[in-house]
C-alpha cells in the first residue's frame, strides 16, 4: 500500500468515527466529546475516561488506546484488523466505548 492509499483509508476511518459520535450523541444520552487534531481523534466520555485513535503513517497503522489497553490496526482484505489477531477496529471501538460509557454505543464504518 502506498502512503497515499494509507492516508485515504485512514482519513475515512477517522471521519467515520466522528460521524458515529455525532449520530450516537443525537440518538442517545451518551454525550461523547470528540475532538480531532490532525491525525488524532480523542473521545472523552462523561466519566472523563478517554479513547485515543491516531495514525501512524510510517507504519501504515491506526493505533487505539483505551482503558483496556493499546491496539494496532492494519488494512487487511478491506478491513482494519488488529495486528495481534484480536479483531476488527470498529468492533473493538464499539466494545471499548460501550464499556467506558456504561451503555451500548454502536460504531461502524
Amino acid at each position: 500500500m502506498t502512503d497515499q492509499e494509507f492516508m485515504d483509508r485512514a482519513e475515512a476511518l477517522l471521519k467515520a468515527v466522528e460521524v458515529c459520535c455525532d449520530r450516537i450523541n443525537d440518538d442517545s444520552d451518551a454525550d461523547i466529546d470528540n475532538q480531532r487534531v490532525g491525525g488524532m481523534v480523542t473521545l472523552t466520555f462523561p466519566n472523563r475516561s478517554q479513547i485515543i485513535i491516531n495514525l501512524q503513517k510510517p507504519l501504515h497503522e491506526v493505533w487505539m488506546a483505551a482503558k483496556s489497553g493499546g491496539y494496532h490496526y492494519r488494512w487487511v482484505n478491506g478491513l482494519w484488523e488488529d495486528s495481534k489477531g484480536q479483531g476488527e477496529f470498529f468492533q473493538a471501538l464499539t466494545t471499548n466505548a460501550s464499556q467506558q460509557a456504561g451503555m451500548a454505543l454502536p460504531f461502524r464504518a
